[in-house]
């Protein structure tokens, strides 16, 4: 069942390279958060009630809810429907985010290799999830699109801490939690500043900035 559940994250990494739509993107962020919170359920051996709810917290209603919830409705109130005019184009980006794809299948096999208490198949996605947003940053232009990659690349974080912990350290979680909840708040408060000031949202725009 897990080996299902990361394949499904793996997808939703491909699926965001074929789709334009922002919305897209923020269900696939949604559909993320979830498959996170089972893989982190599945995962528990033992029954620890703190840090089941913390988990809870920050998967199913942080990853899944919240946080798609709010990007949601700053992409409906500022009407921006699509990602357009990246620096590569669409079928480009699919072949190369399927050679990362590749690349991801490599690292699970070599750390299948290695006898470290590493879980391969979730190493491999977590490193396709890092690199592709990392890409996808750099391929696209709209900035809320580089803060839903920004997401994308903290739950590759995330599942990486899985593959290669057995049991994931409270205080850690509870850092990268902040950390997330802090940068995209500030990047939404800075986002809406800009459309204000400026008549687009592309990161072009942020060149005309000036003291």
């Amino acid at each position: 069942m897990n080996d299902i559940l990361i394949i499904l994250l793996g997808t939703s990494i491909l699926y965001v390279f074929s789709v334009s739509r922002l919305e897209a993107y923020v269900k696939t962020l949604a559909l993320q958060g979830i498959l996170l919170f089972l893989l982190v359920i599945m995962d528990i051996k033992e029954i620890n009630w703190l840090n089941i709810t913390f988990l809870i917290f920050e998967t199913l209603i942080l990853k899944g809810i919240i946080i798609p919830y709010f990007l949601l409705t700053v992409i409906r109130r500022n009407e921006i429907s699509r990602e357009i005019d990246p620096y590569i184009s669409q079928f480009y980006s699919i072949l190369i985010g399927s050679i990362i794809f590749i690349f991801g299948f490599l690292a699970a096999f070599w750390a299948s290799r290695l006898d470290a208490g590493i879980k391969p198949l979730y190493f491999g996605i977590s490193i396709v999830m890092i690199i592709a947003s990392l890409f996808l940053i750099i391929n696209r232009k709209r900035i809320i699109t580089h803060i839903l990659c920004y997401m994308i690349l903290e739950n590759g974080i995330f599942l990486l801490s899985l593959s290669v912990a057995n049991e994931m350290p409270m205080l850690v979680n509870l850092g990268v939690l902040l950390d997330l909840f802090v940068g995209i708040f500030l990047f939404a408060i800075f986002f809406n500043k800009i459309q204000e000031m400026y008549d687009g949202n592309k990161i072009d725009v942020l060149t005309e900035l000036k003291d």
